[in-house]
This record gives C-alpha cells, structure tokens and sequence, in this order.
C-alpha cells in the first residue's frame, strides 16, 4: 500500500534525509518483442530502446532514480517492466496496464501486484488519447475499475487529450478515494486559446488534493521547445498545484521528437531555477518519492 499524498508541510525539518532526485517518467520498448504501432513513421522513436541506452543521461544528470511507464495495453509488457525493475539500479517503480473496463479487474491487480518483481508496481495507466469518447473516464465500468486501482494501494496515471481533460478533472474531483496523476500537465494546446482554457482547468484540478502533475511532455508541445514558450505553463502549474504537487519526468525517448535529454533537464532547470531549494528538491523527486513510495 502506497503512502497518503497529502499536501506536505513545505518545510523541512531537521535530520532530513537526502531527497533522491527522481525522473518520474519514462519508456523503454524492444521491438524484437513487441511492435509499437504508434511510432511507425516516427524515424527518431521507431526503434528499440532499452534501460541501458537511458543510463549514461541518468547519471550525466545526477537521476538517482526512475518511474517506467507502460507503452503498450498488454499486461506481458507490464510482467517485463517489473522484471526489469528487479534487475536495473535506476528503475525503482513502474506504471503498468490492465484493462480497467474488465470485471475481474480486481483480480487483474491483484494477479500483478503477487507476480515476481510486483512491490515494484505502484500505477496504472491507459492511454484515454486513444480513445474517442472525450467521456471515456466517466464510464461506470471504467469509474469501477478506478475504484479498483485504488483499493489495491496504486496510483491512476491520466494520459489525456486536452479535449478530455474536462472529463479528467471531473473524475479526480468525483473519485476522492484515486490518487491521480495527471502525465504531462494534460498535453496543453501551447497558443493563447488553449492556454486559456487549459489554465482554467488546471485551476478547477488543483482544488482537489487527490492528484499530482508531471512536469512532462512539454518539449514536444511547441517546436523548437524554449524557455520563452514553455514558462507560461510552468508558471500556471507552480501558481495553481505549488512544488510539492508537482514532479519532473524527462519522457524519454518520446522527448527525443524535439531534445535530447540533457536539454530536456536543463529546460526544467531553467524553468524552476527561482524555487527554493526545498522546492526544487520537490520537483525533482520529493513529490513522486511521496507519491509512489518511493525511498532513497
């Protein structure tokens, strides 16, 4: 069973352990085991990447630890990112896939947490941007499976549209018993329109203390990405959720459509390099070390 993610005191008090310093988002798939047909025609991902090929970025940035993130609505790749949480020094947790919609979802969960390596499982996610009901999440037999995830101690990761994530927000202020965590600040619309429409809805989201926000994803919003176009979302997010509600993920290998990862890093430095240290120690692995239990 995962820890509350309650709102934690923003001080830190004496005798602190040191924060890990966390990277709460990224893949790994081989495509000699399985194809990912989501990146046919995209050169820069259609290939095979392993934890190995992340690690020298890891530790060029100081990443003590890292969050995999299923890519595929299989539960055999969730069994091998598991397996692959056992054996990597870096991978400390993993978001997985079932079908949330089945009615021995709880089964489902329970199957995958008593598996080999199943500790290390602290998520679930499904990738609603696939679905075209921008409804999708109220669905009763999708809020059962909800209900499921979180019964079984695990985190729901919301990978929308920015055309669901009305129905995302509804969802996290409806479910108060989920722990939310919304990938890559709901995929915003970066032009003034969208802007618009996803700081209100982001606003009605930090009202519920249910949820946390990844920092992720942004890079590949706005091309080239830069500071100028990726600091009035960043801005909203500290405005509205604060530090200690949010948590960086580099989204690697996605991220590589538009940066490699040290200038994927060095972009959300930038961007927060006006929080404290404590903040910024929130950031970067506080907050998804509180979120998923994560330890140093």
């Amino acid at each position: 069973m995962l820890p509350p993610a309650t709102e934690p005191d923003p001080s830190p008090t004496p005798g602190d352990q040191p924060v890990p310093r966390i990277d709460a988002h990224h893949h790994v798939w081989d495509l000699n085991t399985r194809d990912q047909p989501w990146t046919h025609g995209l050169a820069a991902l259609n290939r095979t990447f392993t934890a190995d090929d992340l690690r020298p970025a890891l530790n060029r940035n100081a990443i003590d630890a890292t969050v995999v993130v299923q890519t595929s609505p299989t539960e055999q790749e969730t069994a091998e990112l598991l397996a692959l949480a056992a054996e990597d020094p870096h991978v400390k947790a993993v978001v997985g896939w079932t079908d949330l919609t089945d009615a021995a979802v709880v089964e489902r969960l329970a199957s995958l947490r008593e598996g080999p390596a199943g500790s290390a499982l602290v998520g679930i996610r499904h990738a609603i941007q696939s679905e075209t009901d921008p409804g999708w999440l109220s669905r009763p037999d999708v809020r059962r499976g909800l209900r499921a995830v979180a019964a079984a101690g695990l985190v729901y990761e919301l990978l929308v549209r920015p055309d669901q994530l009305p129905d995302a927000v509804n969802a996290v202020r409806t479910l108060p018993e989920v722990r939310f965590v919304l990938d890559h600040a709901g995929n915003p619309v970066i032009d003034a329109d969208g802007l618009s429409a996803w700081t209100a809805l982001m606003s009605e989201l930090a009202a519920s203390p249910n949820v946390a926000v990844k920092l992720s994803g942004l890079v590949t919003r706005t091309t080239p990405p830069a500071l100028h176009t990726l600091r009035p979302c960043t801005e909203v997010l500290l405005s509205v959720l604060g530090p200690h509600r949010l948590m960086y993920g580099s989204d690697w290998p996605v991220c590589l459509l538009a940066a490699p990862y040290d200038e994927v890093i060095t972009l959300t430095e930038a961007l927060v390099q006006d929080l404290s240290a404590h903040e910024h120690d929130a950031v970067f692995g506080a907050t998804a070390s509180r979120w998923y239990g994560i330890c140093g």
